[in-house]
């Protein structure tokens, strides 16, 4: 049709009809219909609708949604739709979510080094939040070296409760998100931090630090990438949703600020299936909710 529109001041439109495979009332009927929108069907404005609103939830998230998350996205907001309608128009808008692949292995252990029990056992599940936190953390390749970024993630409702960005990969990087997970987490009660055999991990300055705050240390055992199954998932969600979807960096400043806003938008906005398919800040809204409506119902 945009052919036709951009020659038929010059051969007409039924001579370019004529040569195409477009009868001349179909291209007529299509203007017809590009003047006076409200000719057009059910279908049509409902798929127009829906195009805007499937384009403004992925846009909002970062882009990275496929069709599931918007869909339940638009779900929430009480857009009723169908999954497979989604999965439609963004076909035909050409836009995907983001896919997840391997992680490089970061780990550097020292089968000498002296460590904690393993408390958890690759069970990561907790009843309330501050029961467990697990710890992790990856680098990024940048124009100006690499950076490191390390997460403390607390497992009830996958909220990131602490992270750091440096140029070292060394004790001081784990350590400062461990002193903001200590500073934004003030009731600790009984709580298990986990990680991997890192050495970081397990440096005399961190595991002091834990036992200062009344921690209670676990470490895997094996030494494989289930040991810290949970930490690795959301590191992995990290590496795809943010390193490889928009990249490359410059630097440790630009690896920082997307991390800032991813963080925000992970804890508050992102839907997480494992706990429901809300965000980890509802969840754990919703669990003080419950706590204080059984208190007073007590």
């Amino acid at each position: 049709m945009s052919f036709i529109d951009e020659h038929r001041a010059q051969f007409g439109g039924e001579s370019i009809c004529s040569q195409l495979p477009i009868a001349p009332s179909t291209y007529y009927h299509h203007k017809a219909l590009e003047t006076d929108p409200e000719r057009r069907g059910d279908r049509y404005r409902q798929d127009a609708f829906l195009t805007a609103e499937i384009k403004r939830v992925w846009e909002e998230n970062f882009c990275v949604y496929g069709a599931r998350k918007v869909w339940r996205q638009l779900r929430r907001e009480g857009v009723n739709v169908a999954r497979c309608t989604v999965e439609r128009l963004m076909r035909r808008l050409g836009i995907r979510g983001v896919v997840r692949g391997q992680r490089p292995f970061t780990t550097i252990s020292d089968p000498d080094q002296k460590r904690a029990p393993d408390l958890v056992k690759r069970d990561f599940t907790a009843m309330r939040p501050n029961q467990l936190w697990v710890a992790d953390f990856t680098y990024v390749a940048t124009w100006s070296g690499f950076v490191y970024v390390a997460f403390v993630i607390d497992v009830y409702a996958r909220c990131i409760v602490g992270w750091r960005v440096a140029t070292s990969m060394k004790t001081g990087l784990v350590l400062d998100a461990l002193e903001q997970a200590l500073w934004a987490r003030k009731h600790r009660q009984g709580l298990i931090h986990h990680s991997d055999r890192g050495s970081q991990y397990l440096s005399i300055r961190y595991t002091e630090r834990m036992a200062d705050e009344g921690i209670d240390a676990s470490v895997g055992t094996t030494g494989d990438s289930y040991d810290n199954a949970l930490a690795e998932t959301l590191i992995g969600l990290f590496k795809t949703e943010v390193i490889h979807h928009r990249g490359p960096w410059k630097g440790r400043d630009a690896v920082e600020y997307a991390t800032l806003e991813w963080v925000d938008w992970f804890n508050n906005r992102r839907l997480l299936e494992p706990i429901g398919n809300v965000p980890p800040a509802e969840r754990e809204k919703a669990y003080y909710r419950q706590l204080e409506e059984s208190g007073e119902a007590a």
